[in-house]
């Protein structure tokens, strides 16, 4: 039973107030509601700009991060007003958007295009852009500039990019640049080739390693991908910093995956770690199916939707 919609609730009370009831009466949806009324009571309203310092009190009080990642103005959007805390433009756009078998082929323009798009859509969440392959690898130099323009250029709050103790000089120029960094261990991506493919990394000391080192470099947060769960755990127990995990236990601080998987819009290999919330595309091909269906027998357009 849905009580908000039988108990009548004061127009007099303010917004806030006024929700934070609607969501504690909604007793059949407690268990998807309990981590936003905890984050509501904590001073985390739903309509504020999630910071930096929003994730770390987050984590500090428990309450657990939603991430995704986007690509477009009008997902974006979606995700942002559904109450997603982190929205990442992921140089996974080379695979998923692009159809390439990597994301090495990104380039910083397209990137940059992208984060400008899904940055324009968003009002309350973080938006994160995800330096492309070379983009942070060549120099310090060029890791600061390429990261300063997600955020001048791009609309972008923070930026990310992948490895460990290896580029923690890069990570603690950006970040005494004034630009927030995310870190990302474990499997990274941009190192299918040298790692031999995209594996399950299980080195419990070198990860451990990883993620102290970009912590103590000046990262607000890491992801931590491809990595059996009882490493995962300690790593998140280990740091103050704010996991998000993807493909590694229910133990980090917050969950993350691709929305082209999540949404069941891709058809091809999903990994183990994927649950589909979705199926947009059997949805969308049923939908062209009609519509070629109904052009060729002449029953669209109709009456209806002509002038």
């Amino acid at each position: 039973m849905d009580l908000s919609k039988s108990i009548p609730i004061s127009k007099e009370l303010n917004p806030n107030k006024r929700m934070h009831w609607t969501l504690i009466l909604r007793a059949s949806d407690t268990w998807c509601y309990t981590a936003k009324i905890n984050h509501f009571k904590k001073g985390h309203a739903m309509n504020t700009n999630v910071t930096t310092s929003t994730l770390a009190k987050m984590k500090k009080d428990n309450v657990k991060i939603t991430a995704m990642t986007a690509y477009d103005s009008p997902f974006a959007k979606m995700f942002d007003e559904s109450g997603i805390d982190m929205i990442l433009v992921g140089d996974s756009l080379g695979m998923v958007i692009q159809g390439g078998s990597s994301t090495l082929h990104v380039t910083m323009d397209e990137m940059l295009y992208h984060t400008k798009i899904v940055s324009r859509a968003c009002k309350r969440a973080m938006v994160i852009g995800d330096m492309p392959f070379l983009s942070y690898q060549v120099s310090v130099e060029e890791a600061v500039k390429n990261a300063g323009r997600f955020l001048k250029e791009a609309g972008a709050t923070a930026v990310k990019l992948e490895g460990g103790a290896s580029v923690c000089d890069r990570i603690k120029a950006i970040a005494t640049s004034g630009i927030p960094v995310q870190a990302h261990i474990g499997l990274t991506p941009q190192s299918v080739h040298q790692m031999g493919g995209f594996k399950v990394q299980r080195d419990e000391e070198r990860l451990m390693n990883d993620a102290k080192a970009v912590q103590e470099a000046g990262a607000f947060s890491v992801v931590l991908e491809g990595i059996p769960s009882s490493i995962a755990k300690a790593i998140t127990q280990a740091l103050i910093i704010p996991t998000i995990g993807i493909g590694a236990g229910v133990d980090c601080d917050g969950q993350i995956l691709v929305m082209h998987d999540m949404l069941g819009i891709n058809s091809g290999h999903i990994p183990k770690f994927v649950k589909k919330y979705a199926h947009l595309g059997d949805e969308a091909r049923k939908g062209i199916k009609t519509f070629i269906s109904e052009v060729q027998s002449g029953a669209f357009p109709g009456s209806e939707h002509c002038y």
